[in-house]
């Protein structure tokens, strides 16, 4: 690899002293105007011989990698939003149920709500653990309001 620098700087110097020699051998004119452009080409042609060549057929851009990881990444953020969209929903329907349950005037009444993916797979309430009294209102509000049957209501009416 330095062999290949080298040689091109020393062939990009040869180049530069000829040319200078070149100018000034040359006398005022025409012809230096032609002999100039002609060695800015011959200096543009040795600045760009490492590039010229260059197989571009050996070339081989492999981005399979890079694409399965952009994939795996969006897997796992899309997961990740789910799972925080899922957090969210079942935080604010426990407060939606709380509010309600205050609004009854039940008193003191915890609720934790777990969901489950929806047919679109948006997370939906599937089923409460009510802590507090007992309430057939609230059941019933609960059942019509958000979706969530009898059965997949559980009431302790305890303390936490």
């Amino acid at each position: 690899m330095i062999g290949a620098v080298r040689s091109w700087l020393t062939s990009i110097a040869a180049v530069t002293l000829m040319l200078t020699v070149v100018q000034t051998l040359v006398p005022e004119g025409t012809l230096r105007k032609i002999s100039s452009f002609t060695g800015g080409l011959l200096l543009l042609a040795a600045l760009l011989q490492p590039v010229l060549k260059t197989d571009l057929g050996r070339l081989r851009l492999d981005f399979s990698s890079y694409e399965e990881a952009i994939e795996a990444r969006t897997a796992e953020l899309n997961a990740s939003g789910k799972e925080e969209l899922a957090a969210i929903i079942a935080g604010r329907t426990a407060a939606y149920i709380s509010d309600k349950a205050d609004a009854l005037g039940l008193g003191e009444l915890t609720a934790q709500v777990e969901t489950e993916p929806g047919p679109d797979g948006t997370p939906l309430p599937a089923c409460v653990k009510l802590t507090g009294p007992y309430s057939q209102i609230l059941a019933d509000w609960i059942a019509g309001e958000l979706g969530i049957p009898a059965e997949r209501q559980v009431w302790h009416e305890g303390k936490n």
